[in-house]
């Protein structure tokens, strides 16, 4: 489809006739040869002489000409485009940040399937984990594993496929056999630094009580939570366990109320599949539709055409002027 940037400039086509129509002629004084019986061979030759002016014509062609490239610098100057089809761009208005804990606690194989088997933690996570990312097409995801130390395996990004990949490649005590909550919480707050979206969700994993954080998880939740980030805790493994082994509920329940967030306990893998789904249902996949078309100026043909047409004009009169002086020498010569 063919459509004009600025169409109201084509108000300016009927301006040269304005000008012709309003505007006087151009006056040039010439001078003259007086001689004292012109008056009688004006008589002789039954003519009055009077004072007035000679107004020069053009030649057909160079109206048109002119007219043309007129026009044609017109259309141009209301910027002539070729409109596409219409594109439609999704983009991400939320970003999420996943935090697995794969502290040495997560090695215990007391995981529950629903067909009755039993699989290491850190296994049964993976392969909810895996489902879920793989349902978020559309949302930007970032991956955080944590154990003595936390470490960021894959920033934001719409590579859903890759955060997949890499959550699939982390083994248990890759991080450290403890638990640094704080710490992944804080290096999330890192993540969503690079982010220019408003609305940022980390869904924090974790089976076990945090021992080796240089920061409270409570007071990083806090801070979390000055910069607009919601975070969903799960507790997965024995709520009953000693040490580091047991599952510290009540500081997962803490950050997730810090934020406005939410708590959720699964002890195996139809419930931490349910909390997922829950997830899901309570921060669906948001996405912001950008649609435009594509534009193609066209404004160079128009100036192309009167470019031509004029250098065409010029030429043609140059050729004429000389062809009529050369039938003039030929003319006086006979």
């Amino acid at each position: 489809m063919i459509s004009l940037g600025a169409p109201w400039l084509l108000l300016l086509l009927p301006l040269p006739l304005l000008v012709w129509w309003l505007v006087p002629p151009h006056r040039e004084r010439e001078s003259a040869l007086r001689f004292p019986f012109f008056r009688r061979m004006a008589e002789a030759a039954g003519a009055e002489p009077r004072a007035g002016a000679v107004v020069l014509s053009r030649p057909l062609i160079s109206v048109i000409t002119a007219a043309l490239c007129w026009a044609l610098l017109v259309l141009a100057l209301a910027r002539p485009e070729r409109v596409g089809a219409p594109i439609t761009i999704e983009t991400a208005a939320r970003d999420v940040v996943l935090a697995i804990d794969i502290s040495g606690s997560m090695d215990a194989k007391d995981f529950a399937t629903p067909e009755g088997e039993r699989l290491q933690r850190l296994a049964g996570v993976r392969q909810v984990v895996g489902d879920f990312v793989s349902g978020r097409e559309g949302d930007r995801m970032a991956l955080i594993v944590f154990g003595t130390a936390a470490y960021l395996q894959a920033p934001l990004t719409d590579d859903l496929t890759t955060i997949t990949e890499l959550l699939d490649t982390t083994e248990v005590g890759m991080a450290g056999p403890h638990t640094a909550l704080g710490d992944a919480i804080g290096l999330s707050i890192r993540t969503f630094e690079a982010s220019d979206i408003d609305q940022r969700l980390l869904i924090l994993l974790s089976d076990g009580s945090d021992t080796a954080s240089r920061m409270s998880p409570v007071n990083a939740a806090e801070i979390a939570a000055d910069r607009g980030v919601e975070i969903f805790t799960i507790g997965v493994g024995d709520p009953d366990a000693t040490g580091e082994n047991r599952v510290d509920l009540a500081t997962l329940q803490a950050i997730a109320a810090r934020t406005g967030g939410q708590y959720f306990f699964a002890e195996d893998a139809a419930a931490l599949e349910a909390v997922y789904a829950r997830i899901d249902a309570l921060a669906p996949r948001e996405t912001e539709t950008l649609s435009f078309r594509p534009r193609q100026s066209l404004s160079w043909i128009a100036m192309g055409l009167a470019a031509l047409l004029g250098l065409a004009s010029v030429l043609w009169l140059q050729l004429r002027g000389r062809r009529r002086a050369t039938v003039g020498a030929e003319r006086g010569a006979a």
